[in-house]
């Protein structure tokens, strides 16, 4: 029998999808930006791509995932639990990207001159595949076994193997919330954020200090090195500062759920929740176009050399054409 969609239904996959065309392009212009422009490949910027990857996977992956999961079709146990683990691992991978570039920024300002010995592009390289391996390792955990499916078997006193175990699939029926709350939340969201903002409060207090001090005449202008740190990390902690406020509220709820199983969560509420998780994706490349003046150079490189110029000489080649006959 075929699954009817509701308004309400059809109105949350089109804002789904328009957050989907905004972040996909807008995040593959992020990477696109740092491979052609040399002044954007240190190890800052290499971390930015690593998160730009996850958030291109977020609009190509998980929000088409999220969409099936909302209308609910009758799948599996474990293919309803595939379908739901991939925004766990990059949530992970957004995070850890999010505190490489934090301590990234700290080294910046803490060992400058030593900075470029320390941080290579092959220990960089390591420190991205670390943190990938690590999100795939928290984000499949339910797939090892944290997962409902025990409970669930419990509660309708199933005698069939897990292999034939059919649902209605949704994110909470195969998703513990043991697993979301005590050890996502409590283990690899919360201590990390914290972490990130210690990191940056120490940023902004080693970039103040080197800006109150005096510049002596032998120095190479040490103020405006710390004067362009101090802005790029301003903009790198308004990055962080909208992944807390858009990735809270869905966890705020998860404990609700799990602490106060009789409290009753409005729906509109969780979908706000969502919305906002999937929205930070797109938010990401339009900090970047307006803060850093690197990132604003290469986008209005890249649309003049393909795009707007390109239509131009189209349209000039036409005219030429034209004249000639």
């Amino acid at each position: 029998m075929a699954h009817s969609i509701s308004a309400f239904q059809a109105a949350y996959i089109s804002i789904e999808v328009l957050i989907a065309l905004v972040s996909v392009p807008g995040n593959i212009l992020v990477i696109w930006a740092v491979k052609m422009n040399q002044a954007l490949r240190d190890a800052t910027f290499c971390f930015i791509v690593s998160l730009a990857v996850a958030d291109v996977a977020v609009g190509a992956l998980v929000i088409p995932l999220a969409i099936i999961i909302n209308i609910g079709p009758q799948t599996e146990f474990y293919t309803c639990l595939m379908v739901a683990c991939p925004v766990l691992i990059l949530t992970e991978s957004s995070i850890l990207a999010l505190l490489a570039i934090a301590v990234d920024r700290y080294l910046r300002v803490k060992i400058p001159v030593r900075y470029k010995s320390v941080v290579t592009p092959r220990r960089a390289a390591v420190a991205i595949a670390c943190c990938w391996i690590v999100s795939f390792l928290v984000g499949l955990t339910p797939m090892f076994g944290w997962n409902n499916l025990n409970k669930m078997q419990r509660t309708q006193e199933l005698n069939s193997s897990h292999m034939d175990f059919i649902i209605t699939c949704q994110f909470e029926t195969v998703i513990s919330m043991e697993y979301m709350v005590y050890f996502n939340f409590f283990v690899w969201v919360l201590p990390p954020l914290l972490l990130m903002l210690l990191i940056y409060l120490e940023v902004f207090n080693l970039i103040r200090k080197q800006l109150n001090k005096k510049v002596s005449s032998s120095s190479n202008d040490p103020q405006k090195y710390y004067g362009k740190e101090l802005k790029i990390a301003k903009s790198l902690a308004l990055v962080l500062f909208l992944f807390v406020l858009s990735w809270l509220p869905l966890h705020v709820l998860n404990c609700i759920t799990l602490f106060c199983p009789s409290c009753q969560t409005p729906h509109i509420l969780t979908y706000i929740a969502i919305f906002l998780t999937h929205g930070n994706s797109a938010m990401n490349p339009i900090v970047y176009a307006f803060r850093i003046k690197k990132f604003r150079t290469a986008f209005l490189q890249i649309w003049n050399q393909y795009f707007c110029c390109k239509t131009n000489k189209n349209a000039t080649s036409t005219i030429t054409a034209e004249a000639g006959n």
